[in-house]
């Protein structure tokens, strides 16, 4: 009975000392906070307005425009096939065999009207080489296309069908783009006609080097329309709807447009146009100078203030530059007050002009800036404007190389006799197909070369050049009547 006491008394003591500490403890220590986060309130949201947004480029005007003034173009040309026997067999049995087969082959491009009389602009690779030429409107009337001239040193070709009242575009100012301004590119790629891509300006004066013609001129406007094959030669056009370059090339490692295309700008365009309605040729105007960028190594190493400009290298004798006083080391700065800091931005600014042109040159020498005025010349160091070469010399008429001639063969330039009479070149032993590179060791590019080389020689002529099959070959003969 006394345990049960006891034990009854430890209980209630034990009871009391532990209401007695929580009271105590809730009493005299600070409660702890619990806090029940809400994910949807972990995060204040603002009520902000809208962002401002620019308007939508309407391009409707431009694309209306356009569209009827780009034409599909088709051609056709035959090709010489030659098959070689094994040379196992030509070992006992005598010389290679060799037989020639025509090939049909047919493609396509795009092509701008740029007149109503039926003037065309499209690129001399679309062209090149062609036997047949034709020309798919937007309405689809067809005509047959004359070849006016073509170029290779800017991949541009000239044609003209007979028609009148024809909806064309007019020359846009190139030089004026801007760096995000926005552009259509009109044309027929993988023969989807009137096809119309929008893009900006991604660069200028781009130099890419697929033009492998000797003195090619590369200053490309880079954008980001949509361009695939087939859209080649067809018209970039600003906003207003005018042409402000030739769709020439795409970058790519598949074939189709993987987001970079290339157009010629138009104030190259318009220029090469001229000459070709008007001479037959182009008038290429030199500066006579080797050039190359300014970086910042050649900044050091010629103890320039800044990097800017086109570094001069070398003057050729009897050049445009050494008759006005630019000197090697001298720094291009502008061009008839237009800047220039790469050489496609350079041969851009001189390609616009002709032989006898004057233009004010800024250089930079000892980093101090000094104009000049340069009297442009050609290629053979004069200001004579050429024209339209003779339709038959020394027996034969000519024709010009294509782009894949010169590639098969590794030439830069040179043209090719189409047919051959009687007459020197005959008598030398020259034959019909035979491209001829260089006349007493000067470079010829077109037939104008071949005839002014050849009235002013004295004595021999020496003919060099290649045969389509590879064979090269030289021939000789008297510069005399």
């Amino acid at each position: 009975m006394k345990n049960l006491r006891n034990l009854s008394l430890t209980m209630i003591i034990a009871i009391g000392s532990a209401l007695l500490a929580v009271w105590a403890y809730t009493r005299f220590f600070e409660k702890p906070q619990i806090v029940t986060i809400d994910e949807r309130q972990a995060v204040q949201y603002a009520s902000l307005p809208s962002a401002p947004q620019g308007e939508v480029p309407d391009l409707t005007y431009a694309a209306g425009s356009t569209v009827h003034a780009v034409v599909h173009v088709k051609v056709i040309s035959t090709q010489d096939v030659t098959i070689y026997s094994n040379p196992f067999f030509d070992f006992f049995y005598g010389d290679r065999y060799q037989r020639q087969q025509p090939q049909i082959k047919q493609g396509s491009g795009s092509g701008v009207i740029i007149s109503p009389d039926g003037y065309i602009v499209t690129n001399n690779h679309v062209i090149d080489d062609a036997d047949e030429i034709k020309v798919v409107l937007n309405d689809k009337r067809e005509f047959s296309a004359q070849l006016i001239g073509k170029d290779n040193t800017t991949d541009l070709a000239l044609l003209k069908i007979d028609e009148k009242e024809l909806p064309a575009l007019k020359f846009g100012n190139s030089d004026a783009l801007k760096l995000g301004e926005w552009l259509l590119a009109v044309g027929n790629p993988f023969n989807l006609t009137s096809t119309v891509t929008a893009g900006i300006v991604s660069a200028k004066s781009r130099n890419i080097g697929i033009n492998r013609a000797d003195m090619s001129i590369e200053a490309f406007i880079q954008t980001d329309a949509a361009v695939n094959p087939g859209n080649s030669g067809g018209a970039l056009v600003n906003m207003n709807g005018e042409l402000v370059g030739i769709n020439t090339a795409i970058a790519s490692q598949t074939g189709s447009y993987t987001g970079y295309s290339f157009a010629i700008p138009s104030s190259i365009v318009e220029k090469v146009v001229a000459d070709l309605k008007q001479y037959g040729q182009v008038q290429r105007a030199l500066l006579g100078v080797t050039i190359s960028e300014v970086t910042a190594e050649k900044m050091k190493e010629f103890n320039l203030d800044k990097i800017e400009g086109v570094l001069i290298r070398g003057v050729n004798e009897g050049s445009a530059a050494e008759k006005a006083g630019l000197k090697a080391d001298d720094v291009i700065i502008s061009i008839n007050d237009i800047p220039v800091n790469s050489t496609a931005e350079l041969q851009e600014q001189i390609s616009k002009h002709r032989p006898g042109d004057v233009v004010k040159v800024l250089i930079k020498r000892d980093n101090k800036p000094k104009p000049y005025n340069v009297t442009l010349r050609n290629m053979h160091g004069d200001t004579e404007i050429l024209t339209a070469s003779e339709d038959e010399f020394l027996g034969a008429k000519f024709d010009n190389v294509s782009e894949n001639e010169r590639y098969n063969l590794r030439i830069g330039h040179g043209v090719k006799i189409a047919d051959l009479k009687d007459g020197k070149l005959k008598d030398a032993g020259l034959k019909k197909g035979f491209i001829i590179t260089h006349v007493n060791k000067q470079a010829v590019s077109a037939v104008n070369d071949l005839i002014r080389i050849v009235k002013k020689a004295e004595g021999g002529i020496l003919i060099e050049g290649v045969y389509p099959s590879g064979e090269r070959a030289y021939f000789v003969f008297s510069s005399e009547n």
